[in-house]
């Protein structure tokens, strides 16, 4: 999502250019200062704080924070004997991560011999996002990876005519959907509950968290699995798309003003589950309206 993820401009299925002579690299990575404060937390203790955390984004992956080795509490890292090689950063060392009781081998990673124009990454860890209890913003928990600074959402009301139909069934028949641009994505037409023929919609297994968005459920649509998702309790900053239903054009027939729509090149989604010992309760009331 964002600037490198998707079809972000220095993602690897972007729809625009830059404007130069010379064609870029097939590969760019980017690293600046987050100036946020961001810290880490495992086994139940606070192994990681530090407001001098670098963000790299690096093409097709989420953004990964980078801390320096002074901000991490003594005694949390132990190097082990993996070593690999990073295509553009080269040898990477691995440590297990301590916390409290815990152990989490090949919980963080550090690039140990950088090129000369990645200095910014010296002497810098970054943790694996699954394999810790959680990570903050100041006093906030920050779910699914690190969040980017150039991710956005707008949405926009319209009265556009939405149809969607497995096979023959219409599923849904809407002129005031909603539609939600968000960075790296195409657009998702969002549908209110009133012109949905919900006996179609079967709630499926399965949760996710969107860091922009919130939690997110899923639907089979007349059969077919995971065909649509729905954000219960979306976040204060889209919360004109709570409860409303997105459908999948690469599973169900999507068309808007009479033409099908098509999952676009590098729309599809790497889904990270709930995050480890994630408690749900645990963040929703500081991000509803």
């Amino acid at each position: 999502m964002g600037l490198s993820w998707q079809q972000g401009p220095l993602g690897g299925h972007s729809v625009g250019r830059f404007l130069v002579a010379e064609p870029l690299p097939a590969r760019l990575l980017f690293a600046e200062p987050l100036r946020r404060r961001m810290r880490v937390r495992f086994g139940g203790d606070w192994i990681a704080d530090s407001e001098d955390v670098v963000l790299l984004h690096e093409p097709a992956r989420y953004p990964v924070g980078y801390f320096p080795i002074a901000d991490i509490a003594p005694g949390v890292l132990q190097r082990m004997e993996t070593v690999t090689t990073h295509q553009d950063l080269g040898k990477t060392v691995w440590f297990s991560v301590h916390g409290g009781k815990q152990d989490a081998p090949r919980g963080a990673w550090q690039h140990t011999d950088l090129p000369i124009y990645a200095g910014e990454l010296t002497d810098r860890v970054a943790f694996a996002w699954r394999r810790m209890d959680a990570f903050y913003e100041e006093d906030e928990r920050i779910v699914g990876h690190a969040a980017d600074n150039y991710h956005r959402n707008d949405i926009r009301s319209t009265s556009r005519h939405l149809v969607v139909r497995v096979g023959d069934r219409v599923v849904a028949d809407s002129h005031a959907p909603l539609v939600l641009y968000e960075s790296g994505f195409a657009p998702r037409w969002y549908v209110p509950r009133a012109d949905i023929d919900e006996s179609t919609l079967t709630p499926a297994d399965g949760q996710t968290f969107c860091p922009y968005k919130g939690l997110a459920s899923y639907y089979d649509v007349a059969g077919v699995k995971g065909g649509a998702w729905y954000y219960p309790d979306a976040w204060t900053e889209v919360a004109r798309v709570r409860d409303l239903v997105s459908f999948e054009p690469d599973k169900v027939t999507v068309l808007l003003d009479g033409k099908v729509l098509e999952l676009e090149p590098g729309q599809q989604v790497s889904p990270h589950g709930v995050d480890r010992g994630l408690d749900v309760d645990e963040i929703a009331p500081t991000r509803r309206v």
